[in-house]
C-alpha cells in the first residue's frame, strides 16, 4: 500500500530539511499514543530511531528505523526511513520524508510504502495511518512558520553582516 501525503510550509526548502530532528519528531507524535524515543540518531544514512509505543488495545510494540538514504538536488531534498523491527500490525515499512522547493515556500510529502500480514489488513490500515500522518500537516506549519525563505548559508551570510 503507498500513501502520499503533501503539506505546504513556509521556509526554503533546505532551511525546512535541516529541521528534520527529533524536536520535530516529538512535536509529530501521534495523539492517543504513548511513545518513548529510546532512540534518535538523525537522518543520515545508518541512523537509527527507536521507539517505543503504548498502542491502545494493542498494547506495548517497539518500532526501529534505519536512516537508508539522504538526498539533496537543486529544488528538493529526501531521506528515507525503513522498518527494521515492526509493530505486529506491520511487515513492512518505508518512509521518504521528501521537502520540495515551491516558490519562496516548501512543500513536505510523506510517501508512505507499508504491508500488513494480509492484503485485507492493508486495507483496514489505510483510514488509520492515512489520518495519523494527515494529522502533521498542521504541526508541519506551526513547527515551520518562522523560517526564513532563503536558503541556510544565505542565511548564515547575512547575519554574520549584521
Amino acid at each position: 500500500m503507498r500513501i502520499l501525503l503533501q503539506s505546504p510550509v513556509k521556509g526554503h526548502f533546505l532551511s525546512v530539511f535541516s529541521r528534520f530532528n527529533r524536536d520535530l519528531f516529538e512535536a509529530l507524535k501521534p495523539p492517543g499514543i504513548k511513545m518513548d524515543i529510546l532512540r534518535f540518531d538523525g537522518s543520515k544514512p545508518g541512523d537509527i530511531v527507536h521507539i517505543r509505543m503504548k498502542i491502545p488495545i494493542i498494547g506495548v510494540q517497539e518500532w526501529i528505523s534505519t536512516i537508508t538514504e539522504d538526498v539533496e538536488e537543486e529544488n528538493r531534498a529526501w531521506f528515507t526511513d525503513t522498518g527494521e523491527k515492526l509493530p505486529s500490525f506491520l511487515r513492512y515499512w518505508k518512509h521518504r520524508h521528501i521537502v520540495s522547493k515551491n516558490g519562496k515556500s516548501s512543500i513536505i510529502t510523506d510517501d508512505i510504502t507499508y504491508r500488513t500480514p494480509s492484503l485485507f489488513f492493508d486495507y483496514l490500515m489505510y483510514p488509520v495511518i492515512y489520518l495519523q500522518f494527515a494529522m502533521r500537516g498542521p504541526v508541519y506549519k506551526k513547527f515551520f512558520s518562522q523560517l526564513p525563505s532563503i536558503p541556510p548559508a544565505e542565511v548564515n551570510e547575512s547575519l554574520q553582516q549584521q
